[in-house]
């Protein structure tokens, strides 16, 4: 049984709204990114204590925190990311969340991101050696222009890091924009390693993101591939329709939902049963 998430932040700022809205759709989990227009890194404990009582309200368990760990630049001072990191365990064992989401560092524009593979390696290494011991899962998500955003460089991490606490998000629309064909070029390399997938599409000709199905993400073919070969996982919707940027995206309700319709309507085309 596939199971439904969502960055609910793109829906509205007021978690009351997010909430009831997964409700009304249907969606019975959130991956957490932010709240009353604040990073979930940056919520006080109290505002954590509100979230969870809402949560609880509202019947949504939490998938992921959909942290900006890895999200900062290749050069940036570690040891005070690392202490950020530090916080993103800690809300993801108050919120009983089974992954973070993370990034692998934002690469110089014109730079060879091979000058920058050990650093990248040595960090990433740092964070999985972090989150030993701690019930969670890093994600690592394909976010372009940052080390790991096209195939070979995600298998690289994960390989090369070789911890049991990391491993991989499929965002199809993100290959997108890096000029990859998703499913054609990255599909059977990054499979032993895919645990979450994000769900938007984009169109290569444009950029422009779309819903799934409708631009060049190779979303149905990499649908039919799970279901044989068994997955079993979250999917997220990060729909990113109204705007799109580095630090997130924002649909609205009405976008939100259309875009839920949306992919359902392909998981129901193709027989694949899901929560």
């Amino acid at each position: 049984m596939w199971t439904l998430s969502g960055f609910a932040d793109e829906i509205d700022p007021d978690p009351h709204i997010q909430f009831q809205t997964l409700n009304e759709l249907g969606i019975r989990y959130v991956e957490f990114r932010s709240a009353w227009g604040t990073n979930v890194l940056d919520l006080s404990d109290e505002q954590i204590a509100e979230i969870k009582r809402l949560l609880a309200r509202y019947g949504i368990s939490v998938s992921a925190v959909g942290s900006p760990i890895g999200k900062v630049g290749i050069h940036d001072d570690f040891d005070e990311h690392l202490a950020r990191f530090d916080r993103a365990l800690w809300v993801a064992r108050e919120l009983s969340a089974p992954y973070i989401r993370l990034f692998s560092f934002w690469i110089p524009e014109g730079d060879d991101p091979a000058k920058h593979r050990d650093e990248v390696l040595r960090r990433m290494s740092a964070l999985a050696e972090r989150a030993r011991g701690h019930d969670v899962v890093l994600a690592h998500e394909n976010e372009r222009k940052i080390y790991g955003d096209i195939p070979s460089r995600c298998l690289d991490i994960v390989e090369s890091v070789g911890s049991d606490n990391l491993r991989l998000v499929w965002d199809a629309a993100n290959f997108v924009l890096c000029d990859v064909a998703p499913f054609t070029d990255g599909y059977a390399s990054l499979r032993p390693y895919i645990e979450y997938l994000q769900i938007k599409d984009a169109v290569a000709a444009d950029g422009r993101i779309v819903p799934a199905g409708e631009g060049d993400g190779e979303i149905p073919e990499t649908i039919r591939a799970l279901r044989d070969d068994g997955f079993d996982g979250f999917f997220s919707m990060e729909p990113h329709l109204a705007t799109a940027g580095h630090a997130g995206g924002f649909s609205g309700p009405e976008l939100f939902a259309k875009a839920t319709r949306a992919f359902t309507g392909l998981l129901e085309a193709e027989g694949i049963s899901y929560q």
